[in-house]
């Protein structure tokens, strides 16, 4: 990693069209530096109102800045169609943490307290105490052939 990388820890979100927005998402994702995915999860929705979600976070190194990801981020939701306020989501993405090294990344702070559907997919792909979870027994979609497969994540 050179100086004017840094690494972003994002979790995406999706209960509309979510295989065709995340197949965009990660696209797009991917051509803003090295990246690395997270199985993504059926997780029922937060209150209980709407379709379950697609769950996933990565973590990115790119030598954008955190406001650029921010943008990219809002940029990314406007072309999938998002619209605030509704339980129809067609992609959620947020801006996690950030750092030049994962054992020094900050947190944003209007992302805390953590939800499970953030904690689950990021654990496993960043070992933080922010990030513990219990044992979870949600399925692992893959979205590539749409098969469900059961996990213990």
């Amino acid at each position: 990693m050179n100086a004017n990388e840094n690494i972003f820890a994002l979790a995406l979100a999706s209960n509309h069209l979510p295989e065709q927005h995340f197949a965009q998402a990660y696209r797009v994702i991917q051509s803003w530096g090295e990246v690395q995915f997270s199985d993504v999860y059926l997780i029922p929705c937060r209150d209980d109102v709407g379709q379950d979600y697609w769950n996933s976070a990565c973590l990115l190194i790119s030598n954008k800045t955190s406001a650029e990801i921010e943008v990219e981020l809002k940029h990314l939701e406007a072309q999938a169609g998002r619209i605030r306020p509704s339980h129809q989501i067609s992609l959620d993405i947020d801006l996690i943490a950030w750092g030049k090294q994962l054992d020094q990344m900050q947190f944003n702070p209007k992302k805390m307290p953590l939800a499970l559907d953030v904690k689950i997919p990021l654990s496993t792909l960043w070992q933080n105490p922010a990030l513990a979870v219990e044992v979870c027994n949600f399925p692992v979609v893959d979205f590539k052939t749409d098969h469900f497969y059961a996990s213990t994540h």
